[in-house]
């Protein structure tokens, strides 16, 4: 039985999975990365954890490689650099790290970039050769996939649709820059722009009820759903900005489909329904009804485990 280990790391928790070539994950676990202000140690102690899982496993396997994905992973140097959320500065050599207690080939890669290659592996994108991943949490995240090949660029930094500007001198970007599209396409921009409307309009809401501190993506994708025309109006602003985007995308890439995931996309049919509409309006006509928008086919609870073991499974077929 051949298998992958997929890491994610993330800025509290680091989850690891053992990942069947048919997606089916054998074990896992993880460990608080924010526990850790020593990446060695942060390494040694995983790879502790991920032998004890291994060691679980019954019958015989062979361990073909490990993926890892996190943010500001550098593909093409096996590197985090400058990561903002993570409690290590600076360039961090994730290869090196782990090659002191495996022996296996080991992969890296940002965040965004993993779910991509986990949906082209695992997911609705199996079979196509031009499509996009746009993650849409606390940030906006994406990936391209072009002629079967996920786009990373000279520096393997390609593919930063959510650092793109859509307003010139919009809202403040953690960036340090204005108007990028995660200021109002992921649920921190969502949240900013029901605190906009719900300051600048007097229209009775359900969302009034709740302490502006405390409102969540959740609480207004609820109150949508139940009729509430403000929430309704949010969403709708939402759709209209991350539509505008999408649709510059398209006329670099071609894709033939875009897979949006995470907790934005929960929001299914209101987020999807005026979405597909100011798409198609913004398109270019050569592109028109040739592009379809779907809801990621993972799972948020194993996508990213799963995307960073698809990275190993994507370099064996590729080879």
């Amino acid at each position: 039985m051949e298998l992958s280990i997929g890491i994610d790391i993330g800025g509290t928790n680091s989850p690891f999975g053992v990942v069947s070539a048919e997606g089916e994950v054998l074990a896992k676990g993880s460990i608080k990365t924010r526990n850790y202000k020593d990446p060695e140690l942060f390494a040694t102690d995983l790879a502790k954890e991920i032998k004890n899982a291994l060691s679980a496993i019954k019958g015989d396997f062979t361990i073909l490689g490990i993926g890892i994905g996190a943010p500001n992973g550098n593909h093409h140097q096996g590197t985090i650099e400058f990561a903002p959320n993570l409690p290590w500065k600076g360039v961090i050599n994730l290869i090196a790290l782990f090659q002191n207690h495996f022996k296996e080939p080991i992969f890296v890669t940002n965040d965004a970039n993993a779910a991509t290659i986990g949906e082209f592996i695992f997911g609705k994108a199996k079979g196509l050769k031009d499509f996009m991943v746009v993650t849409l949490g606390t940030g906006v995240g994406s990936g391209f996939v072009s002629n079967g090949e996920l786009v990373y660029g000279h520096d393997s930094f390609a593919g930063e649709l959510g650092h793109t500007i859509i307003v010139h001198d919009g809202r403040d970007c953690a960036c340090g820059r204005k108007g990028c599209l995660e200021t109002y396409a992921s649920v921190t921009g969502l949240l900013r722009t029901a605190q906009i409307m719900l300051a600048k309009s007097s229209q009775k809401s359900m969302l009034r009820q709740i302490p502006t501190d405390q409102l969540s993506g959740k609480d207004i994708g609820d109150s949508a759903a139940k009729g509430d025309k403000l929430a309704l109006e949010i969403l709708d602003y939402t759709a209209k900005r991350l539509a505008f985007s999408l649709a510059n995308a398209v006329a670099i890439t071609s894709p033939e489909a875009i897979f949006l995931f995470g907790g934005m996309a929960r929001a299914g049919d209101l987020l999807l329904g005026p979405l597909k509409r100011y798409f198609e309006d913004y398109l270019l006509y050569l592109y028109r009804g040739k592009v379809r928008i779907e809801i990621s086919a993972l799972t948020e609870q194993n996508a990213a485990v799963l995307g960073a073991s698809a990275l190993v499974w994507n370099e064996i077929n590729k080879k």
